[in-house]
C-alpha cells in the first residue's frame, strides 16, 4: 500500500501517451477516465478539482491520441473510433497488470462516453462497471437538437448577430454542420452562451470552460499545451465526420457490466432529450440512469459534491461485491 502522483509516458497501439496516475493507496480500485472532444483533454479538471476521490479510488487520467501528451506524431488515418477503442483496451489491460487487478472501472465524459461505450461493450473482461456523462446517443439527431435550441434561445434573446451566424451555417446535414470544424465551433459557442453547455453563468463562454481552467492547473507541460492547443482541432476535424455516425442503439446494445448514466437535464450539448430511449433499450446485468436536475453537459462539474458522492455509493458497492466473490479491484 503505497501513494501514487506519477505522470507516464506508455505505449499503446503502437504510440505513446501521456498518462497521470493519483493515489493515497495504489490498493485501492482504479477510475480509468476517458476525456471528452475528441482532442480535449481532462487531467487538469480530475486532479485538481476531483483529487479528493482519491479517498476511495486510484485515478488515471491519459490523453488520447492525437491531444495533449500525446499529439506529437500522431497520424490522421489513425483517428479512428476503431483504433481509439483499442489503444484504451489496451491501457487498461496495462493497468490491470501494473497493479493486480482483474477489473477497473471506466468513465466517459461527452465523445468519452462514446469511446468508453465502445470500450464496455466490446472489452468487457477487464470491466467493472461503466459511468457516463454528457452521455452520447446518437450523432444526426444530437445536432439537430443542439442545433434548434441555440437558434430558439438566441431568437428569443433577440440575438440577431447570432441568429444571423446560425442561419449562415444552416442546419447540420447528416451531423456536419456547413464549414465543418469552424461551423461546429460556431453553433457549440452559441449554445454555450444560452446555458446549453451548463446553467452556471460563468460555465457559458469557452475561455472559463475550458482555456483557463487548463492553463491554471499546473498539469501540463508546454508541450501537453501545444498538443491540446493544435490536437482539439486536429482531432474535431479528422474524427467528427465519423462520430456524426454514431448510432449507440445498433452499435452497443447489450453490455455485459454495470451501465451508469450521470445526465444533467439541461444538456443540449449532447442533449439530455436522447439519453432515455436509449437507456430504455440496452440490456445490462444492471442499469441505472440519474438525473442531475441543475447540470448540464457536465454533472461533475455543475453538482459535483452530489455528483462524488453517489460515484463513490455505486463504484464501491460493485467493488465490495466482487471482492466477496475473490475478483481483484
Amino acid at each position: 500500500m503505497s501513494a501514487l502522483n506519477k505522470k507516464i509516458k506508455l505505449t499503446l497501439g503502437g504510440f505513446p501517451h501521456k498518462a497521470h496516475i493519483l493515489t493515497n493507496d495504489d490498493t485501492l480500485p482504479i477510475v480509468l477516465f476517458i476525456h471528452g472532444g475528441p482532442g480535449v483533454p481532462n487531467r487538469h479538471g480530475i486532479i485538481t478539482a476531483h483529487r479528493d476521490l482519491t479517498d476511495s479510488f486510484t485515478l488515471v487520467c491519459y490523453d488520447q491520441r492525437g491531444t495533449g501528451g500525446s499529439y506529437f506524431g500522431a497520424k490522421a488515418e489513425d483517428l479512428t473510433p476503431e483504433r481509439l477503442t483499442e489503444d484504451a483496451a489496451e491501457l487498461v489491460e496495462w493497468l490491470c497488470k501494473r497493479f493486480n487487478k482483474d477489473k477497473i472501472f471506466v468513465f466517459g465524459g461527452s465523445w468519452g462516453s462514446e469511446l468508453a461505450s465502445y470500450l464496455a461493450c466490446k472489452h468487457p473482461e477487464h470491466i467493472a462497471a461503466y459511468l457516463g456523462i454528457g452521455q452520447m446517443v446518437d450523432g444526426v439527431k444530437n445536432e439537430e437538437i443542439s442545433y434548434a435550441f441555440a437558434l430558439e434561445q438566441a431568437k428569443k434573446a433577440g440575438d440577431t448577430k447570432s441568429v444571423k451566424i446560425l442561419e449562415e451555417i444552416g442546419e447540420p446535414i447528416n451531423g456536419v454542420y456547413k464549414g465543418g470544424f469552424d461551423g461546429l465551433m460556431a453553433q457549440r459557442k452559441i449554445m454555450t452562451k444560452y446555458g446549453g453547455y451548463s446553467p452556471n453563468t460563468k460555465k457559458r463562454n469557452l475561455m472559463y470552460t475550458f482555456i483557463k481552467p487548463m492553463l491554471l492547473s499546473g498539469e501540463y507541460s508546454i508541450p501537453d499545451f501545444i498538443g491540446a492547443a493544435l490536437g482539439y482541432k486536429f482531432s474535431l476535424k479528422v474524427m467528427w465526420p465519423l462520430i456524426a455516425k454514431t448510432d449507440l442503439a445498433k452499435e452497443c446494445p447489450k453490455f455485459e457490466t454495470p451501465y451508469f448514466i450521470f445526465d444533467g437535464r439541461l444538456d443540449n450539448n449532447t442533449p439530455a432529450a436522447l439519453v432515455e430511449e436509449y437507456f430504455a433499450k440496452i440490456e445490462a446485468p444492471r442499469k441505472e440512469l440519474v438525473w442531475f436536475e441543475n447540470s448540464g453537459h457536465n454533472p461533475m462539474g455543475d453538482e459535483p459534491e452530489l455528483f462524488k458522492k453517489l460515484m463513490r455509493e455505486k463504484f464501491c458497492q460493485i467493488a465490495a461485491d466482487l471482492k466477496a466473490k475473490g475478483i481483484r479491484i
